[in-house]
């Protein structure tokens, strides 16, 4: 199915500068909005503690639940709405002893609501040693899953392809943080699986057109770069307005409909989807042509 047709020539590397700069200046509100809550919004997956989620009758009252764990010893509890009758109580402490933990949540909600008047539907806890073993092994997936695609990409195609897959995909991760972070939203394990799953769903949509990009400079040896990635974008955006938009109405269903549970990493995806689409035309195929300026290919081209 052909949206756009084939002959299509819209300049999309002319506007590589300010997609540089609009891209420069997201990442750099982000690493202020990072430096503004502290650092990440680190879940219990990663910061270690306790996660206790209580389902109530009716909406509860936030206060009334913290004074209720502060009078167990649950100090400095966090209470974060998690649909219309529930609540997620994180606390910083990490009880040895499981049994001991329910039976202090049991006591704090009891003593504040009345027996029977909550549901404690689940209670996690991760020591902080896990917490900071769990943290680096996170970031080292997402490195790994770099330099794989660095290899990857290297040995099909050359190493500016390469460099320019690789500079999107930092860019894809930084700008999905930025707004991780500008929403406050928690950082935990299933946020690290949609930043691999969108590490994935980017280098894809990008090697499509490397691929386009490469096929297209065979036949036209004496073609200028630029217009060979120019042609080969407009050539391969019919694919990608398609592929993405099936992706993007589903994650848009289930940011929606998908219940709390996922919610983040919904919008995890949601944003890291339309990183991508942007990266893989602004971003890598720019960089290829910068990197030709820098060291050029054995292949005469035009200036």
């Amino acid at each position: 199915m052909e949206i756009i047709k084939s002959t299509t020539n819209y300049n999309f590397v002319r506007l590589m500068k300010p997609a540089v700069i609009l891209s420069l200046a997201v990442i750099i509100i982000g690493i202020a909005s990072l430096i503004w809550h502290g650092g990440p919004n680190y879940g219990i997956d990663f910061a270690g503690g306790s996660l206790i989620q209580v389902k109530f009758p009716t909406a509860p009252d936030a206060d009334k639940i913290r004074g209720a764990f502060k009078a167990v010893g649950f100090e400095g509890s966090i209470i974060q709405q998690f649909g219309p009758n529930e609540v997620i109580v994180r606390t910083a402490e990490a009880s040895a002893d499981p049994k001991g933990l329910t039976s202090r949540v049991d006591e704090a909600l009891t003593t504040a609501f009345g027996k029977g008047a909550y549901e404690v539907r689940r209670i996690e806890m991760v020591g902080p040693k896990v917490g900071k073993d769990l943290t680096k092994k996170a970031l080292l997936a997402i490195i790994f899953s770099w330099i794989g695609i660095l290899i990857y990409v290297g040995v099909r195609f050359e190493f500016r392809y390469a460099l320019g897959g690789i500079v999107a995909l930092i860019h894809d991760v930084l700008i999905t943080i930025t707004f991780l972070s500008l929403f406050d939203k928690e950082f935990d394990l299933n946020i690290v699986a949609a930043l691999l799953t969108i590490i994935g769903y980017s280098i894809n949509d990008t090697i499509v057109i490397f691929d386009r990009i490469r096929e297209n400079a065979r036949k036209n040896i004496k073609m200028p770069l630029m217009d060979i990635i120019n042609a080969s974008v407009n050539q391969t955006l019919s694919r990608t307005i398609l592929t993405s938009f099936t992706v993007f109405v589903v994650l848009l269903v289930l940011f929606f409909f998908g219940g709390a549970v996922i919610h983040d990493f919904a919008f995890t995806l949601l944003v890291g989807t339309i990183a991508g689409i942007y990266s893989t035309v602004f971003i890598a195929s720019p960089i290829v042509l910068f990197f030709e300026k820098i060291n050029p290919s054995g292949l005469k081209r035009k200036k």
